[in-house]
């Protein structure tokens, strides 16, 4: 989200306006905000009779204007936070008549997920114009890993060595979930502020030496030794490393190292850029580019799609293991 941290310091200071709309693909940025009006709009007291918490798919547009007009209890404010708010989709125009005379005492909050409501309607175009109207936005991959850093400065954790990659390769772009990771790690820790890569596997239970993100590092240096190690150790520990998680990222690795091919400008802010990845990882796929040329690359990515199938069943031969079909994709990548 753009301007979420401004939003989030402006609801610290206690900084209202009437009506803030969200919307978007990344539940985290709004589900903070909605904590953030919650910890600070009313005090334990005041929430008793003034804050209000309505869902989208258990109430009516109608009810929830009723209640923004009502006048606070003992309070200087209301809080109205409407959650699943897309289920309300068609009865947002029945907010157009409070959207043109809000309360100045109502802070009232829409959380719009997984969607986006018609900006040509009157009553969006008068939110927008006139109050606080915010798409959260899924982030790129190349920025997952610097955002992990953000989030464990704010817990006061310091990432070492690549510890943040680590945690973006095993956990995604999951941002709830990284979030209460790393506030699981502050408590475990108890004062301690440096993570690492062994806390990580202590703790959160992700292997340093054996995931994804080692995987494509083996891959991309021709080390078919360390790459073999690493499926056999998936094989030994199915639950936690799915063939299908494995093969996705392969399949953006080596699309990426195909697109890296067809660049002109191999400067490392061009790559970047236009494979949208962290500059830390540049260096990789140019030295993955130099082993897999382009028909190189080109047949993988239909190994990967052939390995993809057979997992599901289709084209496999007897009942073959997770394991024995990685193998077979390591010999047909290493015998090229």
């Amino acid at each position: 989200m753009k301007n979420f941290e401004s939003i989030r310091k402006d609801i610290q200071n206690k900084k209202f306006v009437p009506i803030y709309f969200f919307y978007g693909d990344e539940p985290y940025f709004m589900d903070a905000l909605a904590d953030a009006f919650q910890a600070n709009v009313l005090t334990e007291e005041e929430k008793a009779f003034n804050e209000h918490v309505f869902y989208g798919s258990d109430t009516d547009m109608n009810t929830i204007v009723m209640q923004a007009r009502q006048y606070p209890m003992m309070a200087e404010k209301q809080l109205i936070i409407v959650k699943e708010a897309q289920h309300l989709k068609s009865q947002l125009n029945d907010l157009e008549s409070y959207v043109a005379e809000p309360l100045d005492s109502t802070v009232l909050v829409f959380i719009y997920k997984h969607g986006k409501p018609d900006g040509r309607s009157a009553v969006i175009k008068s939110i927008k114009k006139n109050f606080i109207y915010e798409e959260s936005k899924r982030l790129y991959e190349n920025q997952i890993p610097d955002y992990i850093e953000t989030l464990a400065k704010k817990q006061g954790l310091t990432l070492v060595e690549n510890t943040k990659f680590l945690l973006a390769e095993s956990i995604g772009d999951d941002l709830s979930r990284i979030h209460n990771e790393l506030v699981k790690l502050k408590v475990t820790l108890n004062g301690n502020n440096k993570v690492t890569p062994e806390l990580v596997e202590k703790h959160i239970g992700i292997s340093k030496d054996y995931n994804n993100f080692e995987l494509t590092t083996a891959l991309a240096n021709g080390n078919m030794k360390r790459a073999f190690e690493i499926v056999h150790y998936f094989g030994e520990n199915p639950k936690d490393n799915s063939i299908f998680g494995t093969i996705a990222v392969l399949f953006n690795f080596f699309s990426k190292v195909l697109l890296y091919q067809s660049l002109s400008d191999k400067s490392r802010g061009n790559v970047a850029s236009k494979l949208k990845i962290n500059p830390f990882f540049v260096q990789e796929y140019a030295t993955a580019a130099k082993i897999y040329p382009i028909k190189k690359v080109t047949k993988i990515i239909s190994y990967l799609r052939e390995t993809d199938m057979k997992a599901k069943g289709v084209g496999a031969t007897g009942n073959v293991s997770e394991e024995e079909l990685m193998r077979e994709l390591l010999y047909k990548i290493f015998r090229m």
